[in-house]
């Protein structure tokens, strides 16, 4: 069964909210839901066929589409490989031209059902936001980032991971329980480095490192997980475990680790192009790298420093 290649988008208006189709009588899958797309005909970019497949499908024409996730499925009629854009800027207003139905619906509650396969796992990814935050305890001191923290949750901060590797064990206990309550009281996702037993306790979600990921070889059982890669085959390891998103780095060179050799952006974006995972770009970058992080395929970006500053 040859792989057919197919451009679909995720229409989202700034309220959050996205676009699914429900497919047509007569076509494969009739009456399930999917994002909207087609086919890459011949010598057609996705991004081409994506244009072409709303202007035919929907009647619109997208301005801003940021490439995204890449995902291979197995139907019972064809092996699909589904590249999928965020398309965030577009002119007209969708309409169904070819006999589906349009329903506006959200990650946390679809609201639509059955959703096809292939498309149902892309939901949780677009409950991530475009920022993630790595704690920096040790550096700025554990009440002046707490300070800093509840400023940044106010202002809409949605992701958090606490990495303290130089905390004892009853030092980090205490200050995780610290940062989940806020977390919690903001409607924020916190995940825990490498300490799964911790994350459960708290509720949170659990980060693996790099080396704890490839010795891992089932997923915590835990809503959230994420995990640090830095190449080819850890972000494999992390796709076939299930792993929700990866950090991917490090992208530039970073006062902490000046004599590792960074990545660049051609390598993070040839590591991205066939990745099945939301991928938030990693190491001495800032939040004014975020487009050209997004405009390579990555979900966002990844922040320590950068994340805690006045500013930010």
């Amino acid at each position: 069964m040859s792989l057919i290649e197919v451009a679909a988008a995720v229409i989202e208006r700034p309220d959050g909210s996205f676009l699914m189709a429900r497919r047509p009588q007569g076509k494969a899958y009739a009456g399930w839901w999917e994002f909207p797309g087609g086919k890459v005909e011949a010598g057609e970019t996705a991004r081409h066929a994506l244009d072409r497949e709303l202007q035919e499908e929907l009647g619109i024409q997208v301005h801003t589409a940021w490439p995204w996730l890449h995902r291979a499925y197995v139907y019972p009629h064809a092996h699909v490989m589904l590249r999928f854009f965020r398309v965030t800027a577009w002119s007209g207003e969708p309409h169904p031209h070819e006999g589906q139905t349009l329903a506006w619906t959200r990650a946390e509650a679809p609201g639509v059902d059955p959703i096809l396969p292939a498309n149902g796992p892309i939901l949780k990814g677009l409950r991530l936001p475009l920022e993630y935050a790595l704690s920096a305890a040790a550096e700025l001191g554990a009440d002046a980032w707490l300070t800093q923290l509840e400023r940044r949750l106010a202002g809409g901060l949605r992701l958090v991971q606490l990495r303290e590797k130089a905390l004892p064990a009853h030092e980090l206990e205490t200050l995780a329980q610290t940062v989940a309550q806020r977390c919690r009281a903001h409607g924020a996702t916190l995940l825990i480095n490498d300490d799964a037993a911790l994350a459960a306790r708290l509720g949170a979600g659990v980060h693996l490192p790099s080396a704890r990921l490839m010795a891992t070889a089932s997923r915590p059982d835990l809503e959230w997980v994420g995990a640090s890669c830095h190449n080819a085959e850890e972000l494999a390891h992390a796709a076939a475990l299930g792993i929700d998103f990866v950090v991917l780095g490090t992208v530039a060179p970073t006062a902490s680790h000046p004599d590792a050799r960074p990545l660049g952006w051609d390598r993070f974006a040839a590591l991205l192009r066939d990745c099945p995972l939301p991928v938030y770009a990693l190491g001495g970058l800032s939040a004014a790298d975020l487009p050209r992080a997004r405009a390579l395929g990555a979900h966002g970006i990844a922040l320590k420093s950068g994340a805690w500053r006045e500013s930010a």
